[in-house]
């Protein structure tokens, strides 16, 4: 049993599994079993070039980014469970007890984190009520997203990135990550609000 399992291995689900991995030392997050389903052969950093990403040097190929991202998740976080060239293929069940059936094993979740892209059609079963157009794309394109209020899809259920209705723009794509991880770390410290920040002063 997961206490979060992330959906997704591109920037937003692998930023949303750093921020939950670097609260590790904290009290409310030390015995959370944390998880991500890296499925990235989809994703649309495959044939991104990167000249104006704040942090990140001009000229970066997004697939070097998918690839940096997994070795820096397993060497600096190596608790977050990284779960390897599976695709999801349905979610059902309530909060604290999600069943999540990839094409490969069933994993069992508390809360669950969709961070795959926006396309059309979408194909994770279990979740149709919620999928509608995308607000923020030309219609032409036809792009979708997942209901949501700030992040939240359902009581367990969030969604981050495009698939949330933002922009494909990858600051935007690495803070809605974050964001739905320290939503999830306020949750474990009971409600008390929670970001997490390295500093060179300690």
């Amino acid at each position: 049993m997961f206490d979060v399992l992330i959906i997704g291995g591109g920037v937003s689900g692998m930023s949303c599994a750093m921020v939950l991995g670097s609260a590790k030392s904290k009290p409310f997050a030390v015995d959370k079993k944390i998880g991500v389903i890296i499925h990235q052969k989809n994703s649309s950093l495959q044939d991104a070039l990167f000249n104006n990403a704040y942090g990140i040097s001009a000229g970066k190929l997004g697939a070097e980014l998918l690839t940096e991202s997994v070795s820096q998740l397993n060497h600096l976080y190596p608790h977050v469970t990284q779960i390897p060239e599976e695709k999801v293929m349905q979610i059902k069940g309530i909060v604290g007890d999600f069943t999540v059936h990839t094409n490969k094993h069933i994993y069992q979740t508390k809360t669950v984190v969709i961070c795959v892209g926006a396309g059309n059609p979408f194909t994770i079963e279990g979740l149709d009520k919620y999928v509608m157009p995308h607000q923020k794309v030309v219609a032409e394109k036809s792009r979708i997203q997942l209901k949501n209020t700030d992040h939240k899809v359902t009581e367990g259920i969030y969604v981050a990135g495009t698939l949330a209705g933002w922009r494909s723009q990858l600051a935007i794509a690495a803070g809605s990550g974050a964001a739905v991880a320290t939503d999830i770390l306020t949750l474990w410290n009971n409600g008390i609000h929670v970001q997490v920040h390295d500093s060179i002063r300690r």
